[in-house]
């Protein structure tokens, strides 16, 4: 069977699109626990990020699973703004000028601001997908699912790019979509060397602006 032809990129927001000057509240959280690191970032993704308000009820919650005490909550973290690559909005001008583009990322009702967003990424960008808002972060397969729906198509058709491995890129392979990886020049995971034969690796977003043209090249 041939490869649905892409119809959608969504894209990765922080460490794709840009950065932010200070750690924010997931950072801060993952740092109190005394768990192994990934599964206190496993944790932050499943429970905070996809709670669209932060209630007494949810952080207890959220701190009972990572071992800390609900003081440790950071209540008075100020949102840090993401600050654009260099390169960000001519790569996203190129990117929308084949396929519509979208951000899907995972982040805190706290954090997530996407009016701002909307401002900053105008006019490439058509809408935005944060965890906090759908309910599911990414690698979870509804993340995607909840875009493909919303624009009516099938995931198959979406190409997403993102910098993270687990979120971005085994994420979007679960679900069906096209991959595009933004390595900064890391190397593919060794575990992962033959998922890594049907990713598209791009060395920065204007990569894979290219990677996106050829993958558009097959509709014509």
């Amino acid at each position: 069977m041939s490869p649905e032809l892409p119809a959608l990129v969504t894209i990765d927001v922080g460490g794709t699109l840009g950065t932010t000057d200070r750690p924010g509240v997931a950072s801060a959280l993952v740092a109190a626990s005394p768990l192994d690191q990934q599964e206190a970032v496993r944790v932050v993704r499943e429970v905070l990020h996809t709670a669209s308000a932060i209630d007494d009820e949810l952080i207890a919650e959220l701190c009972g699973a990572l071992a800390i005490p609900e003081t440790a909550f950071p209540r008075s973290v100020p949102a840090a703004p993401l600050r654009l690559f260099a390169g960000t909005p001519a790569a996203l001008q190129e990117i929308s000028s084949y396929l519509p583009v979208v951000t899907l990322s995972n982040v805190s009702c706290v954090e997530a601001d996407p009016d701002r967003l909307a401002q900053m990424l105008a006019p490439w960008v058509a809408g935005h997908f944060p965890s906090c808002i759908i309910g599911f972060a990414k690698p979870d397969r509804r993340a995607f699912e909840a875009v493909a729906d919303h624009w009516g198509i099938s995931t198959g058709r979406i190409v997403h790019i993102g910098d993270h491995w687990e979120c971005d890129v085994l994420g979007a392979i679960g679900a069906g979509a096209h991959a595009v990886w933004v390595s900064g020049g890391r190397a593919i995971p060794r575990a992962h060397t033959l998922v890594g034969s049907h990713v598209r690796v791009a060395s920065d977003l204007a990569d894979a602006a290219r990677h996106v043209r050829d993958l558009c090249a097959r509709r014509r």
